[in-house]
């Protein structure tokens, strides 16, 4: 009994080994196939950019191209989208063989801020995307005194109400569809541009309550021809227009 005992101890020891051997070579054959020329980068695809082209948002990730696919670190090439300011969000997919997907949200220009002899460029959310040293074509925010102007960072002013009152009325703007070519702050009201010489006022709060009909007032005036006076906005969804400019 016990020299069949030791023989089925060493049979089982030799499957044990041959077995090791085998998932030693499984493994050793697998890490080959993974790491061949099979899966070097070769191409690269860049999804939902806007502001800048897939060039520059490859330039920006910096890909290895040429390295293996399972190599390459995703969260590194996400990592230095996410420093640039105009990319809020990033996603980075591998595609076999051979593929890497990067989908980007970016951030979009909504508004500027003088500042001394230039202009801080904002997205909606008060995001300092870059420094211009001319007017961009966006709706200009003035009246605030700025505190913090460092790209890439939120937007900082003394008084944060009217910088909040200006979002929100940038947010309605877009929202239906409007263009203001200027917001101005003159202590609890604000001054709307609508054109150099068509202005709407009103606080801030009676602005936002009656966008919808201040849509359809702006609508009228562009239908007459009318692009010069003063529409002001009063609490209930109360419209005056004056054809003289204060």
């Amino acid at each position: 009994m016990k020299g069949n005992n030791v023989k089925k101890k060493k049979r089982r020891k030799k499957h044990y080994l041959l077995r090791l051997i085998l998932l030693i070579a499984m493994g050793t054959g697998i890490y080959f196939f993974l790491t061949s020329s099979l899966f070097e980068i070769q191409k690269l695809t860049v999804r939902d950019n806007e502001h800048y082209t897939a060039s520059e948002i490859i330039s920006i990730a910096k890909p290895d191209i040429g390295g293996n696919l399972f190599k390459t670190s995703v969260s590194e090439m996400k990592d230095k989208l996410l420093n640039d300011p105009y990319i809020k969000n990033a996603r980075i997919s591998k595609k076999l063989p051979d593929e890497l997907v990067i989908t980007v949200a970016e951030r979009k220009e909504t508004a500027s801020v003088p500042y001394g002899e230039s202009y801080i460029v904002i997205d909606k959310e008060g995001m300092i995307l870059r420094h211009a040293k001319e007017p961009p074509a966006l709706t200009m925010l003035t009246g605030m005194t700025l505190t913090n102007i460092q790209t890439g960072t939120l937007l900082e002013t003394e008084k944060e109400s009217m910088l909040s009152d200006s979002l929100d009325i940038l947010k309605s703007m877009e929202e239906n569809e409007l263009f203001f070519k200027k917001i101005v702050f003159s202590g609890i009201l604000v001054n709307v541009y609508i054109y150099d010489n068509l202005i709407c006022k009103g606080s801030p709060e009676n602005i936002l309550k009656s966008m919808d009909e201040l849509k359809d007032v702006l609508y009228d005036l562009f239908v007459q021809g009318i692009e010069r006076g003063v529409i002001k906005v009063g609490g209930d969804g109360y419209f005056s227009f004056s054809a003289l400019v204060e």
